[in-house]
């Protein structure tokens, strides 16, 4: 379960150090870098689901809403 510090898994797919992590009421994580990108997970089962890229420098926070808007 992890509650124990165990690891669940390890998410890879970021290019750079990772700056931040926020986590979406409908059970997604993002997580942004210094390489420009935010990538959208599973929380569930750690699927890498897409990644925002077109940021020009690197992407250091995120707010998600109660609503689920980004």
């Amino acid at each position: 379960s992890g509650e124990d510090g165990t690891l669940l898994r390890t998410l890879q797919g970021h290019t750079d150090n990772v700056r931040f992590l926020a986590i979406g009421v409908d059970g997604t994580l993002f997580s942004g870098s210094h390489d420009k990108t935010v990538r959208v997970w599973s929380l569930a089962d750690g699927i890498h689901l897409t990644t925002l890229e077109g940021h020009t420098d690197s992407v250091i926070s995120l707010a998600v809403g109660v609503d689920g808007t980004v």
